[in-house]
């Protein structure tokens, strides 16, 4: 523990006695040197900024080109989440389930508090009140995180909605989310000498840890994404998880979309992929069919309750999008690229001569001259990226040019549709519709991707990513699919959303040659799936579901008719493979899994069983 210091005392920025007093226990413990609530104001954000210039943490981007937007580059060591050390201390280590690390509740507090002992010495500890959802919204809910990091303060101040607008919604209220983040690299020692301070500060040893039943956050050692803006999969999904199941609603890692048809139909359809499976290229869609109009209501996360009228109504709880840059361009994502023009933060990409910023898949063609995420000269035939595989942006979600204007509605839109997808070569179709509910939680339960360059793993080796949740869900995945069967109880049947499997990623045998283009040509599926809804077309039933016929799939003749065919079959080897898969993974949850999912399964196996011939 570094030498103990005076705390330098400001004015708490609330009456509520609670969270003072929460404050000031947290400020004896890690021992800081001054306290800063934030207000979220452009002059304390004008103030963050010009800290970290000054620290070298940002870089300030050419103003021409990217208008009060900066660049970052962390510690080589502190890139991404880090998943073998973020933990689910429940009570009781099967509610943490097989999916989860566990560690005992107590025993990790006192680790902690060994790790928190005087960690931000000679810092300032900043107070971020935020809120995850519109403020004063029923389906919102409010933190409050304690970091040492600026870079953190800045950043969850676009990420959320943040400042005294939101203790002054607290008010003297206990209910939120109490959340405690420090780099775990002081400025004094113990020897009470001063430490040099670096521009991106961490600790090789490293906590990501969530109290489900207490309903608190301690994250040590890292300031990056997820790690450090724990509004973000902390709160948002693992911590909200657990609310969700306890009162009744769905916390998901999904997408939000309103899709207008040239009918004048409007839908609102929520989506769950796992990583690399086009999630935000989905989300920010830009339609090639005449007519269509999708915008965005959110690009990750949806929380979603039962309305007054019975139907399941979704919000996106951040405020602000936190992307993945490489393979983002003007190609694959065109409204994500215009919400990038201003207003931006851009960490571990690379930076250009002139001022801009830079990653793989931009341009066909890198820059001359860059410097790496690294600070070096780029060499491209070093084989290493100019930018960090996981490099991102943080950008106000309000810069979308294709945003939807109701998506701050504090009552959440109302959901259609749910749409489930991974990648995956081969088996499944590029549409299909479930045939109920109970159904549709199958799927959603065995949905597999294969692994890509960016993944742990063997390239193409299948990883079942459950509603796309396996790292995000804070209790028993078991237990989670028992709550999704649970929803149809709560709803009137035919107001729940229908549930649809997709595949953009299908390829022809022998080639690997992709059969969908995939990007903006998805609104062709959106349209199918609306047609459905609406109650204009029949599909093919067949033993995995209601498959899309290749002539109810508008190419307007630009598409090869003979891909679309074949991204749209059901082949009986593959389908009988693929149950072997979801057989075992199911072992995974033991007797959590509820005994729904295993009919599901059999009754899967002896359609598929059945089948004469493939199907289309």
């Amino acid at each position: 523990m570094a030498q103990q210091t005076t705390v330098k005392k400001a004015a708490p920025a609330t009456q509520n006695t609670h969270l003072v007093n929460w404050v000031t226990d947290i400020a004896t413990l890690t021992q800081p040197d001054t306290v800063h609530w934030c207000d979220g104001s452009e002059t304390e954000r004008d103030a963050l900024v010009a800290t970290l210039l000054d620290k070298g943490t940002l870089t300030q981007l050419n103003q021409e080109l990217r208008p009060n937007s900066f660049w970052a580059t962390s510690d080589p060591s502190d890139v991404a989440r880090v998943e073998d050390r973020t933990f689910i201390c429940s009570e009781e280590e099967i509610d943490a389930g097989p999916t989860n690390h566990w560690m005992d509740p107590e025993e990790m507090r006192e680790i902690l508090h060994k790790k928190f002992a005087g960690s931000m010495c000679g810092r300032t500890m900043y107070v971020v009140p935020f809120c995850m959802g519109p403020l004063g919204s029923p389906l919102s809910y409010i933190g409050v995180e304690i970091t040492d990091s600026a870079y953190v303060a800045l950043s969850m101040r676009t990420m959320t909605r943040m400042g005294k607008a939101v203790l002054d919604q607290l008010g003297n209220s206990h209910d939120y989310v109490p959340a405690v983040h420090s780099v775990g690299m002081p400025l004094i020692d113990d020897d009470g000498k001063e430490i040099e301070d670096v521009s991106w500060p961490c600790n090789d040893e490293k906590y990501i840890v969530h109290y489900p039943e207490k309903r608190e956050i301690w994250s040590y050692g890292s300031g990056y994404g997820g790690n450090a803006l724990l509004g973000k999969k902390c709160f948002a999904l693992r911590i909200a998880s657990v609310i969700a199941r306890d009162e009744g609603w769905l916390a998901e890692h999904m997408l939000i979309i309103k899709v207008t048809s040239p009918r004048g139909e409007v839908h609102y359809m929520a989506g769950a992929f796992p990583s690399a499976c086009g999630k935000t290229n989905l989300a920010m869609v830009v339609p090639t069919l005449p007519g269509w109009k999708v915008e965005m209501i959110g690009d990750d996360i949806a929380w979603m309750k039962i309305g007054p009228d019975g139907r399941l109504h979704a919000i996106n709880p951040e405020f602000g999008i936190f992307g993945v840059a490489p393979g983002t361009s003007p190609k694959t994502n065109p409204s994500g690229i215009d919400t990038l023009t201003h207003n931006t933060i851009f960490t571990n990409t690379a930076l250009t001569e002139d001022g801009d910023v830079w990653w793989e898949g931009l341009t066909k063609e890198a820059p001359d001259n860059l410097t790496t995420w690294k600070h070096e000269k780029y060499d491209p035939a070093s084989g290493e990226p100019a930018a960090h595989p996981n490099s991102r942006f943080a950008a106000p979600a309000s810069q979308c040019p294709s945003i939807a204007p109701e998506w701050e509605d504090p009552a959440g839109v109302p959901i259609s549709a749910i749409l489930l997808g991974g990648r995956r070569a081969t088996s499944v179709p590029l549409v299909y519709e479930a045939y109920d509910w109970e159904h549709g939680v199958f799927i959603a339960s065995a949905i597999a991707s294969e692994k890509t360059a960016a993944a742990e793993g063997t390239v193409g080796e299948i990883r079942r990513d459950p509603m796309a949740m396996l790292p995000f869900c804070g209790y028993n995945m078991g237990d989670y699919f028992a709550h999704w069967l649970s929803m149809a109880d709560k709803m009137d049947k035919e107001k729940l959303p229908r549930i649809y499997g997709v595949n953009w990623f299908r390829k022809a045998d022998g080639t690997g040659e992709f059969l969908w283009p995939g990007f903006s040509e998805n609104v062709r599926v959106l349209s199918w799936i609306i047609d459905r809804l609406e109650g204009r077309t029949q599909g093919v039933k067949t033993p995995v579901g209601i498959v899309a016929h290749e002539d109810e799939i508008n190419t307007d003749g630009k598409l090869n008719s003979d891909h679309v065919a074949r991204a749209l079959a059901v082949r009986k080897s593959q389908w009988e493979t693929e149950c072997e898969s979801i057989a075992q993974h199911f072992t995974t949850f033991g007797d959590r899994l509820p005994s729904a999912l295993s009919d599901q399964l059999n009754d899967l196996a002896a359609r598929v069983d059945a089948m004469d011939v493939d199907v289309l």
